[in-house]
C-alpha cells in the first residue's frame, strides 16, 4: 500500500489526504505510470488505491476521465465513418444528434442506466425536431435504431477501457411502448394485385413507363435510377443486371451518389419479363429519337432513367412521377419502395420458393425477405379458408 499523505488545509481550512499509486508501464515508452488519489479522508483514499490495485493486478482497471458522452460520440463517429457508406453516415449523423442532446453533457464515466432510460422516454415523448408534430416522439423504430447506436459507442467504450459496463445494453423500447407505435404509425399497405393492374394500365403511353414498371418489379428506386443500356441492360438475351445504384444524401437534397449494389446479395442478375423487355426496347427507341432531335443538346449519360435531353434523372424525380400517375389515377397514394413488397407478397402467393424470392431482391436471407417483404392479403389467405372445409368434412 502506498504512502498516504495529509495535505496542508487549503484556503478554506479544508483537510485533504493523498497518495499516489502505480498503474504499471506505458506500452510504448516503458516509463511507470502514476495515478495520485486525493479524498477527504484517510479511509477514502486506501479504499479507493485498493481498489485501483485490485483492478490493476487482474487488467480490469478503467483510469478516470473527464471526457463527456458527447466528446466519445464525436471520436467514435469519426473513426465509424471511415467504414461505411456516406449515405449510411449521414444518417447515423442525424441518429446521433439525439445523443449529443439529450446526453451529451453527462461525462462519460457518469452515465447510468438510468439516464439511459430517461433519454429513450424522452425520445418516445418529446424528442421530434421538426415537422408539423415538433415536440411529440419519435417512431419506436427511431429509437430502437437510436438505442442500437448508442449500445454500439458504450461498447467501443468498454473495450478501450474508459468505462466499467455498457449501461445501455439492456435499455430498449418496450412492448407496451412498440404496441403504441404500431397504433400510432400503422404500416402502410403495399397494392393489392387490382391496384398494381390500375397503376400499369395508366402507364401505358407514359414516357417513363419503363423506369416505373421496374420498380414494379421489385427493383429498388437506387437501382432504377442506376441502370446504364451499355453495361446492365441485354434485349437480346433479355436480362437486367443490377450492378449499380445511384441515390441521394437525403430526400430533399440535390446531391446524388452513384455507387455498388448495397450489399454482395444485391449485384445479380435479372431475367427481364417479356412486358418489361418490350418496355426498355420502347423507350431505347424513344431515347433514340430525342437524340436526334436535340442534337448537339444532347447528353450522353447512358442512364435509362434519363430526361429527354439525356440527363440522368434521380430517385426523387422517380418517386415524384409515381405520386402524379397515382394522383392521375385516384390510386392510394404508397411509397414507391412499397412496389418491392408488392411483387416479394405477389411472387409468394403464386408458389415462388422464399430462396429465389430473396435472390430477386438482392437479399441474403430468405428468412428476412418473408418476414419484411410478404405481407398476405385476405385474398391471399383465402385458399386455406377453402381448404379448411376438408377438414370437418365440408364439400
Amino acid at each position: 500500500m502506498p504512502e498516504v499523505k495529509k495535505l496542508p488545509p487549503d484556503s478554506k481550512g479544508r483537510v485533504r489526504y493523498r497518495a499516489v499509486v502505480d498503474i504499471g508501464r506505458d506500452p510504448a515508452t516503458g516509463k511507470r505510470k502514476q495515478v495520485t488519489v486525493t479524498k477527504p479522508t484517510a479511509k477514502e483514499v486506501k479504499a479507493e488505491v485498493a481498489r485501483m490495485t485490485h483492478q490493476r493486478d487482474t487488467a480490469t482497471l478503467i483510469m478516470p476521465n473527464k471526457a463527456t458522452v458527447s466528446e466519445w460520440t464525436t471520436e467514435w463517429f469519426a473513426k465509424k465513418a471511415e467504414d461505411i457508406e456516406e449515405t449510411t453516415a449521414y444518417n447515423y449523423a442525424s441518429l446521433l444528434k439525439h445523443i449529443h442532446k439529450h446526453l451529451g453533457a453527462i461525462r462519460l464515466q457518469e452515465l447510468t442506466e438510468s439516464n439511459v432510460e430517461g433519454f429513450r422516454d424522452t425520445l418516445l415523448t418529446t424528442a421530434r425536431r421538426r415537422g408539423g408534430t415538433a415536440g411529440t416522439g419519435l417512431h419506436p423504430k427511431t429509437v430502437t435504431e437510436v438505442l442500437n447506436r448508442l449500445r454500439e459507442i458504450l461498447q467501443r467504450a468498454l473495450i478501450r477501457k474508459l468505462v466499467h459496463a455498457n449501461v445501455a445494453q439492456y435499455v430498449v423500447v418496450t412492448k407496451k411502448a412498440r404496441a403504441a407505435g404500431r397504433k400510432q404509425y400503422p404500416r402502410l399497405v403495399p397494392w393489392a394485385v387490382p391496384e398494381v393492374h390500375q397503376f400499369v394500365a395508366g402507364l401505358e403511353g407514359d414516357r417513363l413507363y419503363a423506369p416505373l414498371l421496374l420498380s414494379l418489379m421489385g427493383l429498388r428506386p437506387a437501382e432504377v435510377c442506376g441502370l446504364r443500356w451499355s453495361e446492365d441492360v441485354d434485349l437480346k438475351a433479355g436480362t437486367l443486371a443490377i450492378a449499380n445504384t445511384r441515390t441521394m444524401i437525403a430526400n430533399n437534397s440535390s446531391r446524388v451518389i452513384e455507387k455498388d449494389t448495397k450489399t454482395e446479395a444485391g449485384a445479380r442478375i435479372l431475367p427481364l419479363p417479356k412486358r418489361a423487355a418490350d418496355a426498355l426496347k420502347k423507350l431505347c427507341a424513344t431515347q433514340a429519337k430525342e437524340r436526334l432531335v436535340a442534337g448537339e443538346a444532347y447528353t450522353e449519360s447512358g442512364y435509362v432513367f434519363a430526361d429527354e435531353l439525356g440527363v440522368a434523372l434521380t430517385p426523387k424525380d422517380l418517386r415524384e412521377s409515381a405520386y402524379e400517375v397515382m394522383k392521375r389515377l385516384e390510386l392510394r397514394r404508397v411509397r414507391l419502395y412499397d412496389a418491392r413488397h408488392s411483387c416479394m407478397t405477389f411472387l409468394s402467393s403464386q408458389g415462388v420458393p422464399d430462396h429465389v424470392l430473396a435472390a430477386w431482391a438482392g437479399h441474403t436471407s430468405a428468412d428476412f425477405t418473408r418476414r419484411r417483404y410478404v405481407h398476405m392479403s385476405p385474398e391471399d389467405l383465402q385458399p386455406a379458408a377453402d381448404a379448411w372445409d376438408g377438414l370437418h368434412g365440408g364439400a
